[in-house]
């Protein structure tokens, strides 16, 4: 197998940060014959997981840091971690790439981040017939290797040692994994709990959700009809309005008409009155001359004229008279015609005024029902607006309460200095902010201060339903806004008509 030329990762850890007890060196032989690759055996134990970077190198006996290493081969990393014969693993070093030397050397097993996880016996490149060659020392060589051992056997002691206090705390550090993984598990069943209750929670507030836009769609489908109904009703007061004003005008034209014909009436009778002194005076001048014809008799008598000039003075007297009666008769007939057609005038105008006080009566009755009506269309217009209100906050509380669900994946792991919560609601209880704002209030029997008889309040606006109450019991003029109790309707409708006048 070729050397790799990307370089393993190394750190400048000491040995005293390494962990040589996570993987063991299986059938580690005491010497490697050189020119022939060797097999590397190690065993990876339960709690360690290996990963891509990690790598095996060989090291010199003695080194101090991953860098100083000789050769190196990545691991291969393992189908199923879970089996036993995935952690019973090797690796190949190629005999080109082994030391020539008869150093000590031994196997490492450095992690992608450059920390020992495992370290294998020392062991030697050497021939395997070197114990049958005859070695010639002096006595200084032999006390040096014997010192040589004295130390290597102290050494192997102090390994021997340091090996028992590792597996020891090995041991122990297995126990507590052990127990730390029951916990976990614990922690992992009671999070899967605590999850399944808050889907269930988060179904029901979606489900409310939706239950609430639904009823805010509704209301604001009614706030517009209501919104339409109040603008047709707008419509209908500016035209009543309008008409209103053409009646007034109307009934002013009429006014105008009566005086003109009052004017004319005044005329007429002063001509009348002129008829009847001409008449007096004519009827004078009729017994005038009837004096004149008596003494014209008497004198006819005592006269001895011719007969001939008495009867032309008759004749022309006669004619005279008959011109007067004539024109007394025609002055007699315009004056009739004139008192005919102002008898007919003012039944005309008693007709006129009283079409246009119950047309005004209706109008000012119309007017004030419409009025009425507008104003409790305003004031549910109001109310429909509260309430729209008051369910777009709520709307926005529980979305508020929603964007917690994040929460539900943290896990407590730790009671210390915490204030304890109900075992049934670890993370406390989401509705306890609203329904104690959000409650409405219960329906209410209400007494009015006037009439003194009972009423129901609603309990979202007393003032509204005590004013609803209080306009039923008076009314209002719509002109001036004058209120006149219920009982004095004829008092009322003499008012309203006065505004026409």
């Amino acid at each position: 197998m070729e050397e790799t030329v990307e370089d393993p990762p190394t750190s400048a850890v000491l040995l005293d940060h390494c962990h040589f007890s996570q993987v063991i060196f299986n059938s580690v032989e005491k010497f490697y014959i050189p020119g022939g690759d060797i097999t590397c055996y190690y065993t990876l134990t339960q709690h360690f997981i290996p990963r891509r970077k990690d790598w095996i190198g060989i090291f010199r006996v003695g080194w101090k840091t991953t860098r100083e290493y000789y050769t190196f081969m990545w691991v291969t990393l393992p189908v199923n971690l879970n089996s036993e014969s995935s952690k019973q693993q090797e690796v190949q070093f190629k005999a080109y790439y082994l030391p020539k030397d008869d150093e000590y050397y031994q196997f490492c097993y450095v992690d992608q981040d450059g920390v020992v996880r495992g370290a294998s016996i020392p062991f030697q490149f050497r021939p395997e017939n070197e114990e049958d060659i005859l070695v010639v020392t002096t006595q200084g060589e032999v006390e040096e290797i014997e010192q040589h051992n004295k130390e290597l056997c102290k050494e192997n002691r102090e390994l021997k040692d340091s090996c028992v206090s590792l597996q020891k705390q090995n041991s122990d550090m297995q126990a507590m994994l052990q127990k730390k993984q029951e916990e976990l598990e614990t922690l992992k069943s009671i999070n899967k709990k605590l999850e399944q209750t808050m889907q269930e929670q988060k179904d029901c507030w979606e489900l409310e959700l939706l239950q609430l836009k639904e009823q805010n769609q509704k209301m604001s489908s009614e706030n517009e009809k209501m919104g339409v109904t109040v603008d047709q009703l707008q419509a209908q007061l500016s035209n009543q309005g309008k008409e209103m004003e053409k009646l007034v005008q109307g009934v002013q034209d009429k006014t105008e008409q009566l005086e003109h014909l009052k004017e004319e009436n005044g005329q007429l009778f002063l001509s009348l009155t002129e008829q009847r002194e001409h008449q007096k005076k004519l009827e004078q001048t009729v017994e005038e001359m009837k004096q004149k014809e008596t003494t014209a008799a008497r004198k006819q008598q005592e006269l001895t004229e011719p007969r001939n000039k008495k009867t032309a003075v008759e004749e022309q007297l006669v004619q005279e008279v008959e011109r007067l009666k004539a024109k007394v008769e025609a002055g007699k007939a315009c004056f009739l015609e004139k008192y005919k057609e102002c008898q007919r005038l003012h039944k005309q105008i008693r007709q006129l005024r009283a079409a246009a006080r119950d047309q005004n009566m209706e109008l000012s009755k119309r007017l004030s029902e419409n009025k009425i009506i507008y104003n409790v269309l305003q004031r549910e217009k109001e109310k429909i607006e509260k309430e729209n209100d008051f369910l777009k906050r709520e709307n926005s509380s529980l979305l508020s309460y929603l964007n917690c669900d994040s929460l539900s994946h943290q896990v407590p792991t730790s009671s210390q200095g915490g204030t304890r919560q109900d075992p049934g609601l670890v993370f406390g209880n989401p509705y306890s902010g609203i329904q104690e704002s959000s409650a409405p209030s219960l329906l209410s029997i209400k007494k009015c201060p006037v009439c003194k008889s009972d009423f129901i309040d609603d309990g979202f606006d007393h003032d509204l339903a005590l004013e609803q109450h209080l306009q039923t019991l008076s009314l209002n003029c719509p002109i001036c806004d004058k209120t006149f109790p219920a009982k004095d309707k004829q008092i009322f409708e003499d008012h309203v008509f006065c505004h026409t006048l």
